[in-house]
């Protein structure tokens, strides 16, 4: 493969990393974490992550157009027929959404199907990607049906948010902006900011107290400061998380599905040197990289616990000792990022989602009786499905007495009656639901 051009071997190993995530089901965010280091020039991987992404969030659109322009469909029978047929899309896709120049686009996508060992397809991908290049695409019988979501997933959506409908769809193709949280007390946001700006780099302060979002993308690895620990990536709405729950100097917080510890960090930082944070995860893989994560960023390590354990299973974990806050951060079907996992919407099942859900209720009647009298438990999730949010909490409270529903301010949210619901594409955050549930205090 070296002595081929730069261009064609780039997206060759782009058409793989299509295939791992449409015909493996393995998800995107994974493929790319494998990907992406063995790839030197910055551009190149920044170039390979922009057509991964334009061509999931286009994949029904491209399939639509190539079906209406091909006498038949390309065959699928083996991995690199795949590969082939993966590698069109992506041509497709450096064209619409991505804009390339088509003769850089066309060219190099020829003689990658070349490279991939299939010379026969090369006069056919040419007269098709050049034809996309000049003509108009044909259009939809139904535009969200260029969406790709699932059936059911488009009918949760209509009852859930019908005014909403429109926008929720168009918010999941957008790309997703950068957001760091300042590692204060190491550097505020000030500080980071006017370091950033000296580098050339502009960035704008988010509604969260210690977010900054990058006015154009960048590797957050070669921003300065990056090597010291002076910030880690992490959504406006995700950060909101921590200053929903907002536990106090000296507090006991159990951050019960605590990866990948963005926020496990938030929380350290806010209980300070008096406090101390419990962090669980049921992965151990994903545990570690939370511990990998705490200490390289926060201030006082040893302050911090982290346990691979079952949440929903305290009897398994639980020392007796009562806590002051719970962050519940639960698994959920991830519906308010896609903005940053497009592949969500393939992958998902609405089987998933009853299991996901049960999970959630599971987990919500397990821990709430760990707090102490007063204490408070957030339970929050990055989904727009109401079945995952204001539905799930009012279920919890029905069946929980000793449980209280706390305000929390309108930037947390739509309040929805049970919750406060952020969507995709708000303040150029993810969309995410917060609910503060108060145990009733003794009289």
């Amino acid at each position: 493969m070296s002595a081929a051009p730069a261009g064609a071997r780039l997206r060759v190993t782009a058409a793989r990393a299509l295939c791992a995530v449409l015909d493996e089901g393995r998800s995107l965010k994974a493929v790319l974490a494998e990907v992406l280091p063995s790839i030197a020039d910055a551009r190149d991987r920044a170039l390979l992550e922009a057509m991964l992404f334009a061509a999931l969030r286009q994949q029904a659109r491209h399939a639509r157009v190539l079906a209406a322009w091909l006498a038949k469909p390309l065959p699928m029978r083996t991995a690199k027929d795949r590969e082939a047929a993966r590698l069109l899309a992506l041509g497709l896709a450096q064209l619409d959404p991505l804009g390339l120049p088509a003769h850089a686009a066309v060219g190099a996508t020829v003689d990658a199907v070349k490279l991939l060992g299939r010379p026969g397809l090369a006069g056919l991908f040419n007269a098709l990607l050049r034809r996309a290049s000049r003509e108009p695409w044909p259009p939809p019988a139904d535009p969200r049906a260029d969406a790709g979501y699932p059936a059911w997933w488009l009918a949760r959506l209509e009852r859930d948010w019908p005014e909403r409908l429109e926008a929720l769809l168009a918010a999941g193709d957008a790309p997703a902006p950068l957001w760091l949280r300042a590692n204060a007390p190491r550097l505020a946001r000030e500080a980071l900011a006017a370091r950033l700006a000296a580098a050339g780099i502009a960035t704008e302060p988010g509604i969260a107290a210690h977010s900054l979002r990058l006015c154009e993308r960048a590797n957050p690895a070669s921003l300065p400061g990056h090597a010291e620990g002076a910030f880690h990536v992490q959504d406006l709405a995700a950060q909101l998380a921590v200053e929903a729950l907002a536990p106090a100097p000296g507090s006991r917080v159990l951050d019960a599905c605590a990866a990948p510890g963005g926020k496990t960090v938030g929380l350290l930082s806010a209980v300070g040197a008096a406090g101390e944070v419990l962090a669980l995860d049921i992965d151990a893989a994903r545990l570690a990289r939370v511990h990998a994560l705490v200490d390289s960023l926060a201030p006082s390590p040893a302050r911090f616990v982290a346990r691979v354990a079952d949440a929903a299973r305290p009897e398994t974990w639980h020392d007796g000792r009562a806590f002051d806050a719970i962050l519940l951060d639960a698994p959920c079907s991830a519906s308010g990022i896609l903005r940053r996992q497009p592949d969500i919407r393939l992958h998902r099942r609405a089987t998933d989602l009853e299991a996901l859900v049960a999970t959630q209720a599971r987990l919500l009647d397990a821990l709430f009786p760990l707090l102490r009298p007063g204490g408070r438990l957030l339970y929050a999730t990055c989904s727009v499905f109401r079945d995952e949010n204001d539905r799930q909490v009012a279920g919890f409270l029905a069946r929980t007495p000793a449980a209280r529903l706390r305000p929390l301010p309108p930037r947390f949210g739509l309040d929805t009656g049970h919750g406060h619901q952020r969507f995709p594409g708000e303040d150029d955050g993810d969309g995410f639901f917060y609910a503060l549930i108060e145990r009733e205090a003794r009289a």
